[in-house]
């Protein structure tokens, strides 16, 4: 596109172009291009009735899609393509051209309360998550909008707090999903609130040079809505666009302008940028394809079946057909806040109602007895309830947080429960003769004071408007539970406060390095309540057999898993790396790959993974560049990130493998 106009009208119109129209769309700058709007949405699009304002609670009915937590459990990539397909068409009936998502940040701080939002502490699964989001909503004809650059992990004073990173950290953690999320090449990335060592992110040259040059991204950088505090830095820092549309920021660009203050060249990059992204919206409106309402809501039937995780089953799930249930909190027939988080990703409901009771009756066949008993915050009549929980075969208690406990510009308080769940589930488990929880969360759960009093707990995170489906489906055996965790879970929080530790007023300091998450609890060797990459299933898995061919450089790993159960299950094998002999590098375990496959009962399925060099490569910060290390590395093959169910030993050396017999 080239902007056919004088020059006078054209510099007035540029500095229109990177300023905004208003609080959603992009200035057509008098029609030369065609309007762009934006929607909030990573899970459900959320559009205004009217575009002059966030619209809190205004939105238009959509589908609610189970949150990035719940998808990244599932561990399938082809969801994540499904999701951003489906997407897709909500944007376009909504005539929405770009949608803010998806968000792949790093899950340092478990209490983070916008932690629902991301996929994983993990860079690499959620850098893969957020790749095939973004491919399947913009190969359906849909501009994605990749965030929030970059290391906003609290929502603690956002709007003034520094995340001071070092250099390492940066690239081998908080970077790196990004980079893996650019291959997919976005129309665009929104940078976030906070500072990044002491420079707002709405002014981070660094970063955005990164961006371009390393991650080879080629579509406009956005600010998070109103995030830009200086038009002008952010403008010759290389931030392309500001919105919403602020007038006292556009005044003060002018007046710049004309004090000669703004980089020309900087200028003209915004613009170019700004201009050629929507070129290639308008290219990927052909490949539109409409997707069903049905197939839409199939899609977020399957997310929610296979990101729900079995934590505990002592051989009472699935719940044998015909039994008595007592069913117990106000989560059994939620309201749609009840089970989403707060904010920009609150979506409002299609027509659909959440009511476990009837579901259970209906497509589980059982007898129900429904007793609301306590709220997120009061405890109701508590006569009858105990004789209920005994009369009955199992009791199921449905606990939770949902949107006035996680939700945007606020964080958690603690891991735990509010004290009326905690209680009430210690009290009907007394008199249960058997008892399952059902967790509605958006991050992990202090289970600590509870856990060994209940049989069974499902973790059903955020599971949107299809969940109910989902959770019947799994209670009653339809379906075999497969998702397994994408974060750690803590025993309580004294567990978490070395990471309360690291926050000032006005600071927070990274001292953990690249040790977030699971990397944190392998290395100190610290208990936790479920580790990254922990879920059960109905099926019990073996694995066996492990074969390893070194070819033109990659070390392709084969192996069996063996389904040992009667029920047709899946499984997610995990591959990681660990140092075990080197002379930098500390013996830190990492995820590198992971597969899930379906198994059928008594029988057993070859997987297949391959590593290669850069699998070995880490940032040395030295030399400002990615390098191998020679040395000795354990090859950890797992059903999750602590138990290794299979294992070699790999030599590295000049960046050629060689397989250590043992």
């Amino acid at each position: 596109m080239n902007m056919n106009i004088n020059k006078k009208i054209e510099t007035e119109q540029k500095l229109k172009l990177v300023c905004g129209k208003n609080h959603w769309q992009i200035d057509d700058i008098n029609g030369y291009i065609p309007t762009i709007t934006f929607s909030d949405g990573p899970l459900g699009v959320r559009k205004p009735y009217v575009l002059d304002g966030y619209g809190d609670g205004t939105a238009y009915p959509s589908i609610a899609y189970p949150s990035f937590q719940i998808l990244a459990n599932t561990w399938n990539l082809d969801l994540a393509e499904r999701m951003g397909e489906a997407l897709a068409t909500d944007c376009v009936e909504k005539n929405i051209d770009i949608l803010l998502a998806p968000g792949v940040n790093i899950k340092k701080h478990p209490l983070n309360g916008r932690n629902f939002e991301y996929f994983s502490e993990d860079p690499l699964l959620s850098g893969l998550f957020g790749y095939k989001y973004i491919l399947g909503l913009q190969n359906n004809g849909v501009g994605a909008c990749l965030k929030h650059f970059c290391a906003n992990n609290l929502e603690y004073n956002r709007l003034q707090q520094s995340s001071e990173v070092d250099e390492i950290t940066l690239k081998e953690i908080y970077y790196k999903p990004f980079k893996i999320a650019c291959k997919a090449q976005p129309i665009s990335i929104m940078c976030s609130y906070n500072k990044i060592n002491s420079v707002y992110a709405s002014e981070n040259k660094i970063g955005f040079d990164y961006l371009r040059k390393e991650c080879g991204f080629k579509g406009f950088i956005v600010s998070d809505w109103e995030a830009v505090r200086d038009r002008t830095k952010s403008l010759n820092a290389g931030l392309d666009l500001e919105m919403p549309f602020n007038k006292d920021s556009y005044e003060k660009l002018l007046k710049d302008y004309e004090e000669g203050k703004v980089n020309e060249e900087s200028l003209n990059n915004s613009v170019n940028n700004i201009l050629s992204a929507v070129e290639n919206l308008q290219n990927l409106k052909s490949k539109h394809k409409n997707i069903s309402l049905t197939q839409r809501l199939a899609t977020a039937y399957d997310i929610a079946c296979e990101g729900m995780v079995l934590l505990k089953n002592n051989n009472i799930l699935p719940i044998i057909n015909g039994s008595r249930i007592s069913l117990f909190g106000c989560f059994a027939k939620a309201t749609s806040n009840m089970l989403s988080g707060g904010g920009a990703a609150e979506v409002t409901w299609l027509d659909k109602q959440f009511n476990l009771e009837k579901l259970l009756t209906e497509r589980g066949g059982y007898t129900v007895n429904y007793n609301q008993t306590f709220s997120l915050i009061n405890s109701q009549n508590m006569l009858n309830v105990f004789e209920t929980a005994e009369a009955n075969d199992v009791s199921v208690i449905c606990v939770g947080t949902g949107d006035k406990i996680e939700y945007e510009s606020n964080d958690r308080e603690t891991l735990k429960l509010p004290k009326i769940q905690e209680r009430a589930i210690k009290a009907i488990s007394k008199k249960s003769k058997k008892t399952v929880v059902i967790v509605f969360a958006g991050s992990p759960i202090d289970m600590s004071k509870w856990i060994d009093c209940v049989d069974a707990v499902i973790y059903s995170g955020f599971c949107g408007q299809e969940g109910g489906e989902a959770l019947v489906d799994i209670l009653s055996g339809v379906v075999n539970p497969s998702g397994k965790t994408s974060e750690t879970f803590p025993i309580s929080d004294e567990d978490i406060k070395y990471l309360e530790e690291q926050i000032d007023v006005d600071k927070t300091f990274y001292k953990d390095g690249i040790l977030v998450g699971y990397r944190y609890y392998q290395t100190n060797q610290i208990k936790c309540m479920f580790p990254f990459g922990y879920g059960l299933s109905y099926s019990a898995f073996r694995y066996y057999n492990l074969r390893m061919i070194i070819l033109n450089n990659e070390i392709n790993l084969f192996f069996n898993v063996e389904n040992q159960s009667n029920y047709d299950g899946k499984e997610i094998v995990q591959v990681y790396i660990k140092p075990i002999v080197c002379a930098t590098l500390p013996h830190i375990k990492q995820l590198k790959k992971f597969q899930k496959k379906s198994i059928s009962a008594h029988n057993s399925e070859i997987f297949n993974l391959i590593l290669n060099i850069e699998d070995f490569i880490y940032y040395n910060s030295d030399t400002r560049s990615w390098k191998t290390e020679d040395g000795v590395y354990a090859v950890e093959i797992g059903s999750n990130c602590e138990f290794v169910n299979l294992s070699a030993k790999i030599l590295l050396q000049n960046e050629k493998f060689e397989q250590i017999k043992e």
